[in-house]
């Protein structure tokens, strides 16, 4: 295409959930509280943790981790679709969706590698007991996290520098909630083969190099814990990784269903759902997830909420 009948894009118009604004104001409650659910309970997490001495562990500190990324997760696509939705203007400024782009990959590549690192913390735990405390040192630790966020800032810096590049026409509506990736490229008026290329090899790599020390790990744990004598001790160790096998089951169930299943064989609408599911829902289920079933966070959370209540009574 001429570079005469390209012109300048300023700013995207995001269609949110819906096209009509009736169905956008039934939205709102629903996304609010759900936002205010997920900020809650992950802080939560977090203060419980930090304020009970006997979850200072590494599965502990991954988790507190989870729950700061989930938190910055929901608050970049969330609060700019609720306020869109109050004030009725759908624009955001092309530098605005470029930081949206930015941080939604940064906060999803961190999802996936800290599962990925969660799921390895459980194989040494269960495979190999005697070496965790020195497998798994707080040096260990933090180098596993800050690994983590420094591959996916470069990932991420490096999806929006191809993006910046591209030229756009004057269609500028993106039919989605947030500023989505692969929305974008399909507005653009350039060759998107190198942008598309680079999807597949990076995002390959986010999404499979996780995925993969999630299954490796998995398969260590299963067999041995079927050498466990006893039932009592097959469940025991089964339980300390349940919460987490439910958390990977959703969030990579979600992201499989937008990004690697053929855009034919599912509707526009599946992939608003599924996208809404591993942006805003697993976070929301994830201190559940890790809660409900984990007696020492139910003790540390009863803590902390008699604690703030003391304080407040």
């Amino acid at each position: 295409m001429d570079k005469e009948n390209l012109t300048s894009v300023s700013e995207f118009l995001l269609m949110g959930l819906s096209k009509w604004p009736e169905h956008q104001q039934l939205h709102f409650p629903l996304f609010l509280a759900m936002y205010v659910i997920t900020i809650s309970g992950n802080l939560l997490i977090i203060l419980a943790i930090c304020s009970d001495v006997h979850l200072h562990s590494p599965m502990y500190f991954f988790l507190i981790n989870l729950s700061f990324v989930d938190i910055c997760f929901i608050s970049t696509t969330v609060p700019k679709m609720l306020m869109n939705i109050c004030t009725q203007d759908h624009t955001i400024s092309y530098i605005k969706c470029l930081t949206q782009v930015y941080f939604f990959t940064l906060f999803v590549g961190l999802d996936d590698f800290l599962l990925g690192i969660m799921a390895y913390d459980r194989y040494i735990a269960i495979c190999h007991p005697l070496h965790y405390s020195m497998v798994m040192s707080p040096r260990v630790c933090i180098l596993l996290v800050s690994g983590s966020w420094i591959i996916t800032n470069s990932c991420s810096l490096l999806h929006t520098l191809l993006v910046n590049k591209l030229s756009f026409c004057s269609e500028n509506t993106i039919p989605h909630f947030f500023c989505d990736l692969s929305a974008l490229l399909k507005l653009s008026c350039s060759d998107t083969h190198i942008n598309d290329l680079e999807i597949v090899i990076v995002g390959g790599f986010l999404v499979g190099t996780p995925f993969v020390l999630i299954i490796v790990s998995y398969i260590h744990i299963i067999l041995a814990i079927l050498k466990i004598p006893s039932t009592g001790g097959k469940y025991k160790a089964f339980s300390t990784c349940g919460s987490h096998l439910c958390s990977v089951s959703i969030f990579y169930g979600a992201v499989m269903g937008v990004y690697f299943l053929p855009s034919s064989t599912h509707l526009d609408t599946l992939d608003m759902l599924a996208a809404i599911f591993y942006t805003i829902v697993t976070p929301m289920l994830n201190p559940f997830i890790y809660s409900l079933r984990n007696r020492d966070m139910q003790n540390a959370l009863r803590n902390l909420l008699s604690k703030i209540t003391f304080s407040f009574s």
